[in-house]
């Protein structure tokens, strides 16, 4: 699908998905080491688990320090990796597999993908609205705001572009006319 106008939005919640997936990491460590102090003897499956994981913690705080984004996917799925060397709780093998994979989409920016057709949000799963489900679409001082007409209200911050290639006249103007179009049809 072809979009006339998309704009980006700003994700607020990056640093909680940072502290969530370092103490996961940080505790699969623990976990990994408190089982063979439990049971007396070393495992090397768990010792390199471990290790994996504390030099990936040691990366992403570096990273962290550098003001770089930081990304825990590939240490949750060696986490998951580890947890089936586990002699109980295996099944977090799958819980970590999955939220390695949700921790990628809840970084990714939301997007929204204006066509003459439909509105379309991009998350996890695209939610697509037909342009006669809106009163208005407004986009000022870079805030988004989608006034539904069941009375939803969708409003978030919209990304600094570097290149401006719509401003938010042209952006509010174009809105304005498929809500007509949508409201006379």
């Amino acid at each position: 699908m072809r979009y006339e106008y998309v704009v980006t939005l700003k994700r607020d919640n990056e640093k909680r998905i940072d502290v969530i997936s370092f103490c996961l990491c940080f505790l699969s460590v623990i976990a990994f080491l408190f089982e063979q102090l439990r049971t007396g003897h070393f495992n090397l499956f768990l010792s390199l688990g471990s290790a994996l994981l504390l030099a990936g913690i040691i990366i992403n705080f570096l990273h962290f320090k550098k003001q770089d984004s930081v990304r825990y996917k590939n240490w949750l799925l060696i986490a998951g990796i580890f947890w089936i060397g586990m002699p109980y709780l295996q099944w977090l093998c799958l819980i970590f597999v999955i939220l390695a994979f949700l921790e990628y989409q809840v970084k990714y920016p939301l997007e929204v993908g204006f066509s003459n057709d439909q509105v379309v949000i991009n998350t996890l799963f695209k939610r697509k609205f037909q342009w006669s489900d809106f009163n208005n679409v407004i986009l000022k001082d870079g805030l988004l705001t989608i006034d539904f007409k069941n009375n939803k209200l969708f409003q978030k911050e919209a990304l600094e572009d570097e290149e401006d290639d719509a401003d938010e006249d042209e952006f509010n103007d174009y809105c304005r006319k498929q809500l007509k179009k949508a409201a006379d049809s």
